[in-house]
């Protein structure tokens, strides 16, 4: 379409600017591996040592290993037999086909972000988060109760009734409450109406949260109609969705901000809990991708064999 114009000065300026997006693509594609890295080192200063939140770190080492045994293949492929050769060229397939749902994940997380709120809402639901030292709910457990509660009141703004909070989280071996009461407690001391709160308490996980909300939900509603939002960190509204939808609830979720160099980990982290839950499907697909491998491995290992 930019060249059917024939103008070229608008030609030469869009021209620029897709070889600088380009660029500036690449460049990251190239330095990921030290911009993992260096997300890591400011993660491991901020955040607990737990295995979720050196996902960055895992995948930074996991790069640097795939270029240097690539780079040691790549100048030995003379002396390897030509079937290894074979099934090393075909491994990347694999590769790009994960590059691609990653590509897939991120444009729903992205989109996902838009969705309209439309202030209508009569029920909310606040997904709950570990507590820190059992009690205690954390800053991002409290962003998702704060954007709840913003919510909420710039709806009683536009003239709206409140809506309802129902703050679901049960209780972990090493709390001393419940999530759902943690949350409550907060948000009453930042001014929300205890009468407009209801308690979830016995979920342990995010399809529980809805399936256990959409429950009191019902109960509470005595068959009225129902319009309910959903709540979380801006990273995990996507997979919320996707467990609201199976849990058969019409809701849609609205983010809280997250801190900015959380988000690498916290993605990947989703990415592979999306991942698995479709695991089936990735599971055929991949095993489709190494039968034509193996195939193209046997097929080579034929022709040496009648060369010779």
């Amino acid at each position: 379409m930019i060249f059917s114009t024939g103008n070229l000065p608008f030609v030469t300026v869009m021209g620029i600017i897709f070889l600088l997006i380009l660029g500036i693509i690449s460049l990251v594609l190239i330095s990921m591996w030290a911009l993992l890295l260096w997300n890591a080192i400011i993660v491991w200063k901020h955040e607990s040592h737990t295995l979720s939140n050196m996902l960055t770190l895992l995948l930074g080492i996991f790069l640097i290993v795939l270029w240097f045994v690539n780079g040691l293949l790549a100048g030995h492929s003379q002396f390897l037999p030509n079937w290894f050769n074979t099934l090393i060229s075909g491994l990347p397939v694999i590769g790009a086909y994960l590059i691609l749902c990653s590509y897939n994940f991120l444009v729903n997380v992205l989109l996902y972000q838009f969705f309209p709120r439309g202030y209508k809402a009569n029920y909310l639901i606040v997904l709950g988060a570990g507590l820190i030292n059992g009690d205690t709910v954390s800053k991002l457990l409290g962003n998702r109760i704060d954007a709840a509660i913003k919510f909420a009141n710039k709806q009683i703004e536009k003239g709206h009734p409140a809506p309802k909070i129902v703050f679901s989280g049960g209780q972990g071996a090493d709390e001393k409450l419940s999530e759902a009461k943690a949350m409550a407690n907060y948000a009453i001391d930042h001014g929300w109406d205890k009468d407009l709160i209801i308690l979830e308490d016995k979920s342990k996980n995010t399809l529980q949260n809805m399936q256990f909300s959409k429950s009191l939900i019902e109960e509470d509603s005595s068959g009225n109609k129902v319009y309910t939002k959903f709540f979380s960190n801006n990273y995990h509204i996507f997979r919320a969705g996707l467990y609201a939808k199976m849990a058969g609830l019409a809701a849609n979720g609205i983010g809280a901000p997250t801190r900015l160099y959380f988000l690498p980990n916290a993605l990947i982290r989703e990415f592979i809990a999306v991942l698995l839950m479709n695991k089936k499907r990735h599971i055929i697909m991949i095993s489709i991708i190494l039968f034509f491998i193996l195939l193209m491995v046997a097929i080579t290992i034929y022709t040496d064999i009648v060369a010779k």
